[in-house]
Parts: structure tokens; C-alpha cells; sequence
């Protein structure tokens, strides 16, 4: 496949010497992390950021199957960067896909945003993506506009605000038509490898790992949230941090209490 769609970011008038990737969850894509990557780099002007559109998402819908984390994990070994790759920051899906890559590359700093590393074949506190994928499936294939599509997605059951943020993935057809693009058959296999990976082993994955878990997430059960506390008392490597008040989404419900553990 051709390299993986990306965007990289810098404070003004940086010099950064080292880059973190900045990975979505399931469904989303890397400007999703626009604004919580431009405050990292201000806090950290050594740094650039990576915005990707990891395999099927966004503008990186070419991959070959197999599409697996590893798989992913793989793709972003080969993008096109010009600072040494360092670090990788990602959220639920794009966690697991980030401590994957930490398998495969050498990394200083890793950040697990309430992303479990853990198996889950239960699929605990992932519910709702399995209800947004029947409601892509149950719209018309094209639509005149965004608006048509958060709408078709409404009498589906999905709110509104998922709606408009699944809606910056449509794409323009010749005929003026909008068509939501991402494969979903092959996001069902890519989810099914998910939720079977146990990666706790692992752990920490770099020079200072950071697994941030939001204290109102259903992800992060509470016997694996003893796990990774015991696994940080351990080891000096790892930091655990719970952010108070926040469920799953802890970039979009506390973005400022997770900017200020960028430091």
C-alpha cells in the first residue's frame, strides 16, 4: 500500500528533533487529535506530532488485508518522516496499535489513552461501536449532503454529534453524492483481532510509559486497573494517571486535564 495518510505539527518557530504519532480510535481518523496534538507540542517544542489515518480510515483505505493491530502497527514503521519516530500516543484502538508498535520499534515515550492492553472477548464497554456499525450498515450507501447522512444516521439511533463526527470521513462522489467510504466488513475483522489481542506482556513498551485511564470508563474494568497500578509499582517505567470526571473519551471530556500531563 502507499504510505498511511498523515499530518505533522510543530510549536512555532520549534526545532523539534524527535516525532510522536498521534493514533485515532476505531471509526475516526487523525484529525481527530488536531487540537489535543497542538497543545503537546507547545508543552513539548522538542516534539512533533504525527497526525495519522491509521489502515482504513480516513485517507489510508488502500491497505491489503491481513488488517490486524500488528498489521498497523507495521504501516506506521514505514511512513515517510523526517525525524526519528520516538514516541506514540494513541486512544482505544489506536492504544493498542501504539503498544503494538512498541513491539516492533525502539520508543522513549508511549501513551495508552484509556486503551486496555488486555484482551476483551466480551467486548465489556465497547458496545456502542457495535450499534454505530449497524446503523452504517442500515443507511442508504450515498447521500446529497452531510446533513442527509447525520440524518439517516439519527433514525438509526445515533446521536447527533456522533453523527457529524463520523460525517469528516464522507467523501465526494463525481456526481456530487456523499458516500461514506470505510470498509466495514474489514473493520469488523480488524475489531475481532482487537479484542482477541492480549498485549499485557507488553508493557511498559518504552523508556516512560504513561496509560491514562478515565475514572468513569467502562473500558478499563476495575481488576485491570489494579493490574496496571501493580505493574507501575514495579516498574519505574510506567505511570499510571486517572482523570477524574471522565468516561472512555478522555481527550474530548477533560482535554485540559490531560494537556497538563504533557508537562
Amino acid at each position: 500500500m502507499t504510505a498511511l495518510a498523515h499530518d505533522v505539527l510543530h510549536a512555532k518557530d520549534a526545532s523539534p528533533d524527535k516525532a510522536m504519532l498521534f493514533l485515532h480510535g476505531i471509526l475516526g481518523r487523525g484529525s481527530n487529535w488536531r487540537s489535543m496534538a497542538r497543545r503537546f507540542v507547545r508543552a513539548r517544542p522538542d516534539w512533533a506530532a504525527v497526525l495519522v489515518d491509521l489502515r482504513l480510515h480516513g485517507d489510508s483505505l488502500d491497505a491489503a488485508p491481513p488488517h490486524t493491530v500488528t498489521a498497523c502497527a507495521a504501516d506506521l514503521r514505514e511512513l515517510p518522516l523526517d525525524l526519528p519516530l520516538a514516541g506514540a500516543l494513541g486512544h482505544s484502538f489506536g492504544g493498542k496499535v501504539a503498544l503494538a508498535l512498541a513491539q516492533q520499534a525502539s520508543l522513549h515515550e508511549l501513551w495508552l489513552i484509556d486503551s486496555m492492553p488486555g484482551a476483551r472477548p466480551d467486548r465489556h464497554g465497547s458496545e456502542a461501536i457495535a450499534k454505530v456499525l449497524a446503523a452504517l450498515r442500515a443507511v442508504p450507501a450515498r447521500h446529497a449532503d452531510r446533513d442527509a447522512f447525520v440524518a439517516a444516521l439519527r433514525a438509526e439511533g445515533v446521536a447527533e454529534p456522533l453523527g457529524r463526527w463520523l460525517a469528516m470521513s464522507l467523501k465526494r462522489e463525481d456526481d456530487g453524492q456523499m458516500r461514506y467510504p470505510v470498509d466495514l466488513d474489514a473493520i469488523d475483522g480488524l475489531l475481532d483481532d482487537y479484542f482477541a489481542l492480549d498485549l499485557w506482556g507488553a508493557l511498559p513498551g518504552a523508556n516512560r510509559a504513561h496509560v491514562v485511564i478515565g475514572e468513569k470508563s467502562e473500558v478499563f474494568a476495575g481488576p485491570d486497573r489494579e493490574r496496571v497500578r501493580a505493574l507501575a509499582a514495579e516498574d519505574p517505567r510506567l505511570e499510571v494517571h486517572l482523570v477524574e470526571g471522565a468516561g472512555h473519551w478522555v481527550h474530548v471530556e477533560k482535554p485540559s486535564a490531560l494537556a497538563a500531563l504533557f508537562g
